[in-house]
């Protein structure tokens, strides 16, 4: 799958839609050859008590994008479930971040990917990795 941009605007995450996603804002930027890129703007409503990009917001980026790179790691359509997700928090947020995720090994039915999250000075918030079990869509996806 080759590399794409996406422009400004572009609903669909990656090829497919995610209404969640729009609530947080996570806005797809790049994908392809076993790679995605997001960005998550900050937003008071996304914080912790401290005013530091909440956790759970940080996991819900990262597991979209590790997910999106698992599935621009094959040449047919596929959907990615979670098996296993473990994230580490070096560091708290209160800027935009970049999630930057990549794909390390696509198997038959399991994908292995890592990410991390980077402020806008690019200091490393979050590494992440997770396990993909992926699901063919067939051609019609």
């Amino acid at each position: 799958m080759a590399d794409r941009a996406l422009g400004v605007g572009d609903r669909r995450h990656f090829g497919i839609v995610v209404p969640f996603l729009d609530t947080i804002g996570l806005v797809p930027v790049r994908w392809g050859d076993g790679r995605a890129t997001s960005r998550l703007p900050w937003r008071d409503d996304l914080t912790n008590s401290r005013g530091d990009l909440q956790g759970g917001s940080l996991m819900t980026a990262l597991d979209f994008t590790m997910s999106a790179a698992a599935r621009a790691a094959y040449d047919a359509p596929m959907g990615a479930a979670t098996v296993d997700m473990h994230s580490m928090f070096l560091a708290t947020s209160r800027s935009d971040v970049v999630i930057e995720a990549r794909c390390l090994r696509a198997g038959k039915t399991l994908a292995f990917c890592e990410a991390e999250v980077k402020d806008e000075k690019g200091e490393v918030m979050v590494r992440s990795s997770a396990t993909f079990r992926m699901i063919s869509l067939g051609e019609g996806a």
